[in-house]
């Protein structure tokens, strides 16, 4: 595969050189270990007001309003922030939650779990509009996903008890923020550290859908004889019916974090999370199937049927690790991060669940040859979806006149076989070309798709973080990105035919921002910066990519806004406008994704949250967002965009009682192009209840019981479009009914 020499020389060289120079030169601060009763915050080293190296992470500076808050904006960032601590996380979220649960109240997020809260990936994420895959997701502040259209798996890697905060960062970052879809924003996730004393814990949960989980987790604390060595490993597994009918979900998952202090001055971290899920995910219903089987429709018992269960079923396995390194030597500040992820994935799914094209029947358009399957044979195709990521990011940072210079890189490299085969289910899933038009019973001639395809990320970077004086500081730089795209595929998606390709796109980012502290409680920000996204892997979707029209996307931001935070008030505002040069959209038929060009749009808005302290141990929460969204060339809504997004609740905490009732909105919006699939708003009710137990029982210790009930008042309307069937049929999803879990957790 062919490389450009200077990212070779420049980049490559020192990004792959970086873990025996930084194990040479020394180390950073130690990061200290959470401490047994609370691991929820994880501190930084500050620089000119800002994270280290831009690692988006919660820090002391971050939360600094009522610690009930559900989300809060931090005083320290240079864009809009919603920090979700770890308090929040453990009191009000269900022990099974998926990340895009733990966001949901943020301001201009939208995200639903079709199947029940982490009973399912969510299919609708979107910040400001953005869907998934034009932001990123970073865990402990790695980029991850998939490479063909950079979206992610939200059940495969982390489960909520392994995690200790999450940040929506709604903007591009500064120069140093890494990413393949940096101009979305960026939810970092940062895992929980270590105890600082030896400790086992234990924790069940109990609830709808027949759900049941069971989790141990094992501290070492610090451990002297090792110069403070701290571990921990945490198993979890859970199992639900979920909401949908035949639609269950297993799921096992174990994480191990150990911290390597080296001296006074280095901490070497190392972390492994293993995933194991069988599901069985719905592609939505048709307004008949809903008319006929009521809204929480899914799969059937019927093995003569596309919609028979256990001819819809998933088996993935993950594996996520990786190697950092935080130096500080003399006045030099290093932070490397070596790290590999894996997604293994096979699937079993009917033609057309749906039944739009019955057993025996054919696309339209298609004309079979040869022998045709019969009204008993059940034709269905089988997925392959396996890649591993392999890359490191190195941040260097250094002090330089009144300011700091900043400067490092990112390389990723993820290898990714796409195949998609014509089965026969009921004829010991034998190839069925016949459903493509061929004749000739092989791999070949009964692949959608046969690709064996290569993403090469290379992003380097230099900033300078200005102190202009004790108050203001002013952050510039540039981002130089560059991506490569391989590809070798007997089948390619959408042309059936043979492809070997390969191409490289480029482009700097400049960004520039400037955040001034008014006093130690207000704080306001303003950003201009570009943004760009790697192109999908559907651009390679035709006979000869060269030709396509089909241009990178991109974006130019500008936002302010403004942070309030003491004891009892956190507030915090912003504007945004965002011109967006060339905007690819996707839809799905028969849940195969299909992609098509908006053109040129524009996002603008205003976004706020705040929380008071009422007293007598009662505050109040509310958040929002007022959404615009527009394509240039005729005014048309930019689909799957709400109008607005709203939250208000109430919380208390005295004593040993804490409890939360938090109610959300999201608005109007058009599921498809054009202003076409209008649907009206709605809004659902989540609430939470806690009890810590002051005396202990027997061996458990720290007894807590945990209510927590989502869609309080089952409200099931039709919330979002998933594409259509082979046949033109509108697919639906309705927001899953009311949930209730019951936990306990204890220290043994």
């Amino acid at each position: 595969m062919k490389t450009s020499s200077k990212w070779a020389s420049g980049l490559l060289l020192p990004v792959l050189g970086a873990l025996p120079v930084i194990l040479w030169a020394g180390g950073a601060q130690a990061q200290s270990a959470a401490d047994t009763a609370d691991t929820s915050q994880t501190t930084a080293d500050q620089s000119g007001g800002n994270p280290s190296l831009d690692e988006i992470v919660v820090s002391a500076q971050h939360i600094q309003g009522p610690q009930a808050a559900p989300s809060q904006g931090s005083l320290v960032a240079t864009e809009p922030q919603s920090v979700i601590s770890g308090d929040y996380i453990k009191n009000n979220d269900s022990p099974i939650a998926n990340y895009t649960d733990i966001i949901k109240f943020t301001p201009s997020v939208w995200t639903v779990d079709p199947n029940g809260p982490g009973m399912m990936e969510d299919l609708d994420t979107s910040i400001r509009g953005f869907q998934d895959g034009f932001f990123n997701v970073t865990f402990d502040g790695i980029p991850w996903g998939d490479s063909n259209d950079f979206t992610h798996h939200s059940t495969s890697y982390f489960m909520p008890q392994n995690i200790s905060s999450v940040v929506v960062d709604r903007g591009p970052g500064t120069a140093s923020t890494m990413g393949d879809a940096t101009f979305g924003g960026t939810v970092a996730v940062q895992s929980a550290d270590p105890y600082k004393d030896p400790t086992v814990s234990v924790d069940a949960a109990d609830g709808s859908f027949n759900t049941l989980l069971g989790g141990a987790r094992f501290d070492t604390g610090q451990i002297s004889q090792w110069g403070g060595t701290s571990a921990y490993l945490d198993l979890q597994s859970f199992k639900t019916n979920g909401y949908l009918s035949d639609a269950s979900l297993e799921r096992s998952n174990a994480f191990f974090k150990v911290l390597q202090p080296v001296g006074d001055s280095t901490t070497i971290t190392f972390a492994s999370n293993l995933n194991k899920l069988q599901q069985h995910p719905p592609i939505g219903e048709t307004s008949a199937d809903i008319a006929a089987y009521g809204p929480n429709y899914a799969y059937n018992n019927n093995p003569d049927s596309q919609a028979y269960v256990g001819f819809n079923t998933d088996h993935i396995n993950t594996d996520y690790e990786y190697l950092a390194i935080n130096s500080k030597v003399d006045d030099w500040t290093v932070n490397n991060k070596l790290y590999t992820y894996a997604y293994y994935h096979t699937e079993l799914a009917g033609d057309d669940p749906n039944g739009q094209l019955p057993n025996g029947t054919y696309p339209a358009g298609e004309t079979p040859n040869g022998t045709l399957y019969s009204p008993t044979d059940v034709p269905g195709n089988v997925l392959t979806n396996d890649y591993r990521s392999v890359g490191d990011i190195l941040r260097v940072e250094h002090p330089l006149g009144p300011g700091v210079v900043q400067f490092g890189g990112w390389y990723d490299h993820q290898s990714n076989l796409r195949q998609l085969i014509e089965e026969d289910f009921t004829d010991d899933f034998a190839y069925n070309p016949a459903a493509l038009g061929n004749t000739i019973p092989n791999e070949i001639e009964s692949a959608d798709r046969l690709q064996h395809n290569q993403l090469f990320t290379r992003q380097g970077f230099v900033a300078y973080v200005w102190n202009a004086t004790s108050a203001l500081t002013i952050n510039a730089g540039d981002r130089l990105v560059n991506f490569e795209r391989a590809i070798v595929a007997p089948v390619n998606q959408g042309t059936l035919q043979p492809l070997v390709y390969d191409q490289t796109w480029e482009r700097n980012l400049p960004s520039i921002d400037a955040h001034y502290q008014l006093s130690d409680h207000w704080s306001t920000y303003a950003q201009w910066a570009q943004g760009f996204l790697a192109p999908n892997l559907n651009v390679l979707y035709t006979t000869n990519p060269r030709e396509s029209s089909i241009q990178p996307q991109s974006t130019t931001n500008w936002q302010a806004g403004t942070a309030w935070a003491s004891s009892r008030l956190s507030l915090a505002g912003d504007v945004y406008y965002i011109n967006f040069g060339n905007e690819i959209a996707k839809t799905a038929v028969d849940g195969i994704e299909v992609f098509y060009n908006l053109g040129g749009t524009i996002y603008k808005g205003v976004e706020f949250e705040g929380t008071y302290v009422l007293g007598d141990g009662f505050s109040l929460y509310t958040g929002g967002s007022i959404n615009d969204a527009q394509v240039k060339l005729n005014g048309g809504w930019v689909p799957d965009t709400p109008r607005n997004t709203g939250a208000v609740g109430l919380q208390f905490q005295r004593g040993p009682v804490q409890a939360s009732l938090l109610d959300h909105y999201i608005g109007s919006r058009y599921m498809s192009s054009g202003n076409t699939l209008p649907l009206g708003g709605y809004a659902t009710t989540d609430a939470a209840v806690n009890y810590d137990f002051l005396e202990n029982f027997g061996a458990l210790q720290d007894l807590k019981a945990t209510l927590t009930l989502s869609n309080l008042f089952n409200n099931t309307s039709i919330y979002w479009q998933d594409g259509t069937t082979a046949g033109g049929q509108n697919l639906w999803f309705t927001i899953p009914g009311r949930s209730v879990m019951v936990s306990l957790s204890a220290r043994l």
